[in-house]
């Protein structure tokens, strides 16, 4: 019998961390929204998703690296919004890796690929040691940043393709789910 492939999605903040804020507009909302829409992407196509929040609640991001290290998925991703210091100038999507190499980085090409295709401006892939989602976990993770929340064109984007924005990144996820798959049954490792 063939194994489910499985995925965390990480709505990132929550609870008393709204995230970045412009206006009315909470990072938090955003991210749960699209992670949701995520989800329900993957699901048609039978993977099994988790999350690390389901409403508007906290976890530290250590406890979001444990709920990944604990489960069997596959992937971790971790949804965010971009600001600026300045609003306004900034516009685009940008993936975050622990370190340039392996299943993270293909993972968040794929991405970025699937999100350009909607009409995103792709500010490509930045690596970010520091961050414990990224490295504390220990499957593939990946951190994008789904626009910037303090630009106008972002937000009509993010509002206006929501479901589309989501079908992409769920592509972007089956893109590298496929591609690891590939990688074992050619009896290469897969990259960690």
């Amino acid at each position: 019998m063939a194994k489910q492939n499985s995925v965390i999605i990480d709505p990132g903040h929550g609870g008393g961390d709204p995230g970045a804020v412009y206006g009315n507009r909470r990072e938090k909302d955003d991210t749960l929204a699209l992670s949701y829409d995520i989800g329900n992407a993957l699901e048609r196509r039978g993977v099994r998703v988790e999350y690390t929040r389901v409403g508007d609640v906290y976890n530290s991001p250590y406890e979001k690296a444990q709920i990944g290290n604990s489960s069997t998925a596959d992937l971790f991703l971790s949804i965010h919004r971009n600001a600026m210091a300045v609003p306004g100038p900034a516009s685009g999507t940008l993936s975050l890796i622990f370190g340039r190499g392996g299943d993270a980085e293909t993972f968040a090409e794929n991405i970025n690929k699937k999100l350009a295709a909607v009409g995103w401006n792709d500010l490509g892939i930045s690596e970010r040691p520091n961050l414990v989602v990224l490295r504390d976990t220990a499957l593939p993770a990946v951190l994008v940043e789904v626009g910037f929340i303090d630009n106008a064109e972002d937000n009509k984007l993010f509002d206006t393709r929501l479901a589309e924005i989501a079908q992409a990144i769920a592509d972007g996820i089956m893109d590298t789910l496929t591609s690891t798959e590939n990688e074992a049954s050619d009896g290469q490792p897969a990259a960690e």
